[in-house]
């Protein structure tokens, strides 16, 4: 077959992500789609997968994504008349320990939220299931009937099959010698059929090489951080173990197995990996690592103890070949800094069992612009620059590996290639006694121990108690009394100037930017489905240059969407500090460090001086109380916190961390994106309608419009920061054309809970009525307000007083709805001076 000089899109890589991106691709309309392979079809990192496919992950959309998986085996033995490997036997998951107990029916919980099938069993009624096993320390097991295992070589060539029979042509035997990049944009890819050399031009190439991915993405100078990691199994002789056999995962022991012609195969995630350190991974067929037998002795013993059996059984194959982890061990998806480059690559872990699901948002991503699911936790752009590093992403991803099987309680921080990046101020919150988090390699507080006083106010049950500090309420209420100073020096910042500026943000902005500078604006970034991919404020720092202020994480994502859409987007997230002074004594803290006039009204912006600092001074927030945003230039940032902190401690100001941010924005309804907002839920749905300009058009209004021919009006929550423009006048609402009759399905609810000890972390069941019914995105303790408080989207119908339940640890606590935000409600602490 002779390769074509043109294509409409490339895909690298002849694995199953290769196969299924190819073939969804095609399924979505696109002819003239080629796929390249260097070796034979699944010959690289797939053709030696364990195959094991378990639903129930530990977000909504890697579950989704491997449910969309399951569903579309049977519809590719139809087109293709091959079977693609499925043995759905279902799968259990043991617990050992109370704590593995405590996440089995977290999980459970969530699975009763993503409508899987499932039940929580004893020790006993698990052996019942699987005679082999001994289960005298089992205390619980998760059975997952729709769970089971794949052959990788077979689903692969199925899908192959699949593309192929939709038009897609497929080259094996191919290399990829180059990546012509043109203006930052891919314009084709230079290949080699054996000694003849071909150039294929095309402006949209997908990356889909596995543990090569990293070399490849190099030819076009971009960094896909995959690491390839020796990972080992083994398989037994048979000794009439049932094909109907479940899969079986023993995470407290770091063990799997199934059954395997017979026998058994056991695989583990040992605690000492070991990279492959190669130049140019996967340059030859089907490679395989000598037998480790000493490394993989603890997961064979774990195995042996679990299923006696095995004790009196032979090895007869050992399978050690490269994974392709990534530093957080989960996918590296999306588009890449050169336009029409994409990334489908690391597929680590339960990379076979998603497969099907990565190829339906890779192709609908680059068809129509944005997936249909949430997929930022695998967006290749969740990384910063230091992702380039080859130090930095060997050790986080061995870190990953290795504690693979470990329980992740929420808020637990983990120290690989730490500390990277710090806020001018970092040396000083280590000498307050600062408990550090991490995001985007920042170095940021959690709180500060020296707050927390000689008397612990009591833990909060369960999972909620474990990372936990009495700082945090000491924190949230010395900024209700007097003020808190936190450090948000890595929030993303993000500068368009230039006279077209003004009418491009006009265009990707929701929110009304025409306004005078000086002016901020809270505002979302739709998707053409009204979709919310970014939430931000952005500020008129002069007419033709405007400052937008994101999440920590969210700087990369939100600057590639917004360049997407034809604007010209610096980072300056580096170049300023930002310390935030919240609380009634604010502005006698900062009247003695500033001759400057500080009454300027709520969501406005001024340049002043604090002490010898030139600062510019925003008048919002994000905890409820009245105060500022102080940014400064980098260089000054030490001199500024230590002039706040010598002014403010005599008023009794506290510094404060996140987890107290967290607390107060949670009283007072403020979203949080990726949480309570994502690219899955509208304006309206969220409560943010009054966001929304009614006199512009923008990108997702149309979809907006459409879903208000069905909306009542809005009733927007309670969100201070971006309510109003000068402190008095809020606005009227939505535009008249995004209300309607009807009202939006769904609406973000506030919920309290019954009992305030027990206290959500996002992913609780909730249930109305004794009937499923939704998931908490987001929820903790309130601490100025006394209660329990979970967000989730309920029945548009759903009013004040309604009763629900929330699942907490396998606990049902009864919740009642309420009008929000549930302090301060009518915001006079923000928009009014204090007394």
């Amino acid at each position: 077959m002779e390769l074509p000089n043109s294509a409409r899109a490339v895909v690298i890589g002849g694995g199953v992500a290769g196969c299924s991106v190819a073939y969804h691709l095609a399924r979505l309309g696109w002819s003239e789609v080629i796929l390249v392979e260097r070796h034979e079809l699944t010959e690289g990192t797939t053709w030696h997968s364990a195959g094991f496919v378990g639903q129930l992950r530990s977000t909504v959309t890697q579950t989704k994504m491997i449910m969309y998986s399951a569903g579309l085996y049977p519809e590719l033995a139809e087109l293709t008349g091959m079977d693609p490997g499925w043995h759905g036997v279902g799968g259990l998951r043991l617990a050992t320990t109370p704590e593995r107990v405590e996440e089995s029916l977290r999980l459970a919980g969530a699975g009763e939220t993503y409508g899987l099938g499932l039940s929580v069993l004893s020790g006993a009624e698990a052996k019942e299931m699987l005679p082999l096993l001994d289960v005298r320390d089992v205390r619980a097991a998760l059975w997952l009937p729709g769970d089971g295992w794949l052959d990788p070589a077979l689903l692969a060539r199925a899908l192959a099959a699949g593309a192929e029979k939709l038009g897609v042509r497929i080259f094996t035997g191919t290399r990829v010698t180059g990546l012509d990049v043109v203006g930052g944009e891919v314009s084709g890819v230079r290949l080699a059929l054996g000694a003849e050399e071909w150039s294929v031009q095309a402006d949209t190439v997908v990356i889909a090489a596995g543990a090569a991915s990293g070399r490849v993405g190099r030819l076009a100078g971009v960094d896909i951080p995959v690491v390839p990691i020796k990972h080992q199994y083994v398989v037994t002789e048979p000794f009439d173990v049932p094909s109907s056999m479940p899969t079986v995962r023993d995470p407290d022991n770091i063990v799997y197995f199934r059954e395997e012609g017979g026998g058994i195969l056991v695989g583990g995630y040992i605690r000492t990996p070991e990279i492959w350190d190669t130049g140019n991974p996967l340059e030859e067929p089907r490679t395989l690592f000598a037998a480790d037998m000493p490394k993989f002795q603890e997961s064979w013993d774990s195995a042996a103890r679990r299923v006696p059996a095995l004790g009196r059984t032979g090895i007869v194959k050992v399978v050690h070949g490269p994974e392709a982890f990534t530093p957080d061990g989960e996918f590296l998806l999306g588009e890449t800094a050169v336009r029409g480059l994409w990334a489908a690559a690391g597929f680590c872990v339960h990379g076979l069992a998603a497969a099907g699901g990565v190829g339906k948002i890779m192709a609908e991503w680059i068809v129509d612009g944005s997936p249909e699911y949430d997929v930022f936790g695998m967006d290749l752009r969740r990384f910063g620059g230091h992702a380039r590093s080859s130090s930095w992403a060997r050790a986080k991803a061995l870190d990953s590996y290795s504690k693979y099987y470990d329980i992740v309680y929420p808020g637990e921080e983990r120290t690989a290639a730490r500390p990277l990046r710090r806020s001018p101020a970092w040396v000083r919150h280590a000498e307050l006694g600062a408990e550090f988090g991490e995001k985007s390699g920042w170095e940021r507080v959690n709180w500060f121990e020296s707050n927390a006083g000689p008397s612990p106010e009591a833990r909060p049950a369960g999972w909620a108690g474990r990372v936990w500090s009495p700082a945090i309420r000491q924190e949230c209420l010395a900024t209700r009394d007097a003020a808190g100073l936190f450090d948000q020096t890595s929030f993303s910042k993000l500068e368009i100037s230039g006279h077209q500026a003004l009418m491009r943000l006009q265009r990707v902005c929701a929110g009304q930017l025409d306004r005078p500078p000086g002016s901020i604006v809270y505002t979302q970034l739709l998707n053409e489905r009204g979709g919310i991919e970014a939430d931000l404020t952005v500020t008129r720092l002069a007419e033709d240059r405007f400052r937008l202020v994101t999440g920590t994480a969210f700087g990369v994502h939100d600057a590639a969407w917004l360049r997407g859409h034809g604007l010209d987007v610096r980072d300056v997230t580096s170049a300023h500090a930002c310390y935030c002074l919240w609380g009634p004594r604010a502005l006698d803290i900062l009247g003695t460090l500033s001759d400057d006039d500080l009454t300027f009204g709520y969501m406005r912006a001024r340049e002043i001086s604090v002490g010898n600092v030139p600062v510019l001074a925003q008048r919002v927030t994000f905890v409820g109380e009245f105060g500022w945003e102080l940014y400064c230039p980098s260089e000054y940032g030490l001199t500024l916190w230590d002039t706040l902190m010598e002014a403010g401690t005599p008023y009794g100001m506290r510094p404060a961390g996140y987890r107290a941010i967290d607390s107060m924005r949670l009283e007072k309804g403020y979203r949080v994106w990726g949480m309570d907002i994502t690219p899955e839920t509208t304006p309206v749905e969220a409560g943010l309608g009054f966001a929304v300009a009614k006199d512009k058009d923008f990108l997702g209004r149309s979809a907006l419009e459409a879903a208000a021919r069905r909306a009542r009006r809005d009733q927007p929550g309670g969100q201070d920061r971006q309510d109003g423009t000068d402190g008095t006048d809020a606005p009227a609402g939505p535009p008249d054309r995004l209300q309607g009759a009807d009202g939006p399905a769904r609406r973000l609810a506030c919920l309290v809970l019954d009992d305030p000890r027990q206290v959500c972390l996002a992913g609780e069941p909730v249930r109305l009525g004794g009937e499923p019914a939704s998931r908490v995105t987001s929820g903790g303790y309130g601490h100025r307000v006394e209660r329990s408080i979970a967000y989730a989207y309920l029945p548009a119908g759903t009013a004040p007083g309604d009763r629900a339940e929330v699942g907490v640890t396998g606990v049902w606590v009864g919740a009642t709805a309420v009008a929000e935000p549930l302090y301060d409600p009518a915001s006079d602490r923000i928009r009014h001076l204090p007394a």
